[in-house]
């Protein structure tokens, strides 16, 4: 089956929300086809999460290459912009080996920088962009989307009032250039128009869902996830900074202070995974229309299906 397969332009997209099994099947389907697998997932880019994000096992690493897993510093600063060129050249070398680039994640914005492209905001300073970041920590959340608000009201149509990230963000690009970050991206278009892009959602039913998040909560706790927020929170980083989303270290937090209890927090973090899922699968009807969704509870029947819409 591989002798069909075009090198030179084909790219293989696996999405899907958190605990649907892309990982699983990226490996499977990367073995196949002589693949290698390229995390577009922004929470398993950071060292110090492994179980926490539910990254690739050790094991898992040594079956096929992999790239772009667990190399950051929780103390860096990571824009989709900084994910979408070190994506691109891991896309070169896989071509220039031969190999397949899978990219397989749950987070809809890298999937958009690679599928609808991104625009070319110039690189913000970095003394403006420390000198934002301490205003924000000095004023606050709320009062500082106001001012955000204040310099680019067509933000407020797009970003909630409690996204730290993406207000920061927004704040930083109009003081920097004098345009809206939603102006920059009017006129984007995708650098991988050449490649023969295969798109797969990972279409999980709710009821497989949970029960396959309720499973891998109890699990992250059986491998100590508690040690990597212990370890995390000793590094006291940016409260600004996205590591402090992932979920599980807030409530992990919590429980280490005595706040809650272990079972609590179990329950706490099945929920907000829940949550997160549930905006995920939204995201996936208003920005992958196109995109094939497959799905069996028999993964050998999954994988089948995957590999007829890949090959």
């Amino acid at each position: 089956m591989t002798n069909r397969l075009n090198f030179q332009k084909k790219l293989v997209l696996i999405a899907g929300p958190t605990a649907s099994g892309k990982s699983r099947l990226a490996i499977h389907l990367a073995k196949k086809i002589k693949g290698e697998i390229i995390n577009a997932d922004s929470m398993q880019v950071y060292k110090q999460f492994s179980v926490l994000t539910s990254r690739p096992s050790s094991s898992d690493l040594l079956k096929v290459k992999h790239h772009l897993y667990g190399f950051l510093s929780v103390k860096k600063y990571f824009s989709t912009g900084e994910w979408l060129s070190l994506a691109k050249d891991k896309i070169n070398q896989c071509i220039k080996k031969k190999r397949i680039p899978i990219l397989v994640g749950g987070t809809g914005l890298y999937f958009n920088a690679i599928t609808k492209g991104m625009s070319k905001i110039p690189q913000i300073d970095s003394n403006l962009r420390y000198s934002i970041r301490l205003l924000h920590k000095k004023i606050g959340q709320k009062k500082f989307y106001k001012k955000l608000i204040a310099i680019d009201p067509s933000s407020k149509r797009i970003i909630s009032e409690t996204d730290t990230q993406r207000t920061l963000r927004a704040y930083e690009v109009k003081k920097s250039t004098k345009k809206s970050i939603f102006e920059w991206s009017s006129n984007t278009k995708s650098e991988f128009l050449d490649f023969e892009i295969k798109k797969i959602f990972i279409n999980i039913p709710k009821e497989e869902l949970l029960k396959n998040i309720t499973k891998r909560t109890e699990l992250m706790f059986r491998n100590k996830c508690t040690e990597e927020v212990k370890n995390f929170l000793k590094l006291k980083i940016d409260n600004t900074l996205s590591a402090n989303k992932i979920i599980g270290v807030r409530e992990i937090s919590n429980y280490l202070d005595g706040i809650k209890g272990k079972t609590e927090t179990i329950d706490l973090i099945k929920i907000r995974t829940r949550q997160y899922a549930k905006r995920q699968n939204t995201w996936s009807r208003g920005h992958m229309a196109t995109w094939k969704k497959l799905y069996s509870k028999d993964f050998s029947i999954l994988f089948k299906k995957v590999l007829k819409e890949t090959t």
